[in-house]
């Protein structure tokens, strides 16, 4: 399927016969395969009589070799999957494994793809930048305190320097350009919490994305953002050497040497919020973050500090049916 999707990948006509030369197959068995891929990555096929077949839109695909040689000197081991049930699934196995450490898994496709307290992560072929990286940890919980903050200051320096100048945060692990979702970040851990564990940092970014039909909140895309299509490649690659420079800076330091440059980029620094817990809500007004990452609100005349995986944050303006122009 990978061989096929390189050779349509243009956007231009290719007829059925210098597809079947290509893979070395009868142009029927073409035709079969061209019919399995559109099945199987929802890929849009044109078929012309006298003219061959050509992809609706050109894809950018994922370059393996390239890849691993940008990561040689970052000594990240790379895989690139074609579809995958989601790549933290398959960070979390390779570190159960233990082996070749640290570990960058791409994915054209996600399968089971998921976001922050279980919710689904839409992941269409090619589209956009599927990313998860495992790291063995020493010295217990205390090293990854404010990291998932971190990893998406990463990400947005990544996204300014590529041609998203509006990209920014929303504590604690959102990545916006005004409004609109454009990236997250998800942290899942595993091992022993007080002395050597394994971390996955996964970033899902819309690149490429145009359309889609099963996303539950506002989203945009890089390409929405900066009007042109984006080779998915060079976002891996530039979000690796920021995030590797990061954690470099993060052992060293903490969190609280990115804490200043973090608010910076907070784009509800300020605003009147409703800090929801389950079933609970609490209103405030963000003040910013602390050393270790956690919100500080300013609750009537009290600022008090909260963290944890399960709180989410909501804009007032959005809850109060009064305000909605």
């Amino acid at each position: 399927m990978h061989s096929l999707l390189r050779l349509l990948s243009d956007g231009a006509f290719h007829s059925g016969e210098d597809l079947g030369n290509a893979l070395g197959v009868s142009r029927s068995a073409v035709w079969k395969k061209l019919q399995q891929l559109q099945a199987e990555t929802g890929i849009e096929i044109h078929k012309v009589r006298g003219r061959g077949y050509r992809l609706a839109q050109p894809l950018h695909l994922l370059d393996r070799p390239w890849l691993v040689e940008r990561h040689k000197a970052l000594g990240w081991a790379v895989q690139v999957h074609d579809s995958i049930d989601s790549t933290n699934a398959e960070a979390m196995r390779l570190a159960v494994v233990g082996e070749h450490i640290p570990a960058l898994i791409v994915a054209e496709q996600q399968l089971a793809g998921r976001g922050r307290r279980g919710r689904r992560w839409v992941s269409p072929f090619a589209e956009n930048l599927y990313y998860s990286l495992v790291l063995r940890i020493e010295g217990g919980m205390r090293q990854l305190e404010g990291l998932s903050l971190l990893v998406g200051l990463a990400v947005v320096k990544t996204l300014r320097a590529m041609g998203v100048p509006n990209a920014g945060l929303k504590w604690p692990n959102d990545i916006l350009s005004g409004e609109r979702k454009l990236a997250g970040v998800l942290l899942e851990l595993t091992g022993d919490p007080a002395d050597v564990c394994h971390v996955v940092i996964g970033v899902g970014i819309n690149v490429n994305m145009r359309v889609a039909q099963d996303v539950d909140q506002a989203w945009t895309s890089m390409r929405l953002e900066s009007g042109g299509d984006v080779d998915r490649n060079q976002v891996a690659a530039l979000l690796s050497s920021e995030l590797a420079r990061h954690l470099a800076a993060h052992r060293q330091g903490g969190f609280e040497a990115f804490q200043d440059e973090w608010e910076r980029l907070h784009l509800w620094q300020g605003e009147e919020v409703t800090l929801l817990a389950g079933s609970t809500a609490l209103e405030g007004v963000v003040v910013g973050v602390d050393a270790v990452g956690a919100l500080r609100l300013r609750v009537g005349r009290e600022i008090r500090t909260f963290s944890g995986g399960e709180l989410s944050l909501r804009l007032r303006k959005r809850l109060d049916p009064e305000s909605r122009g």
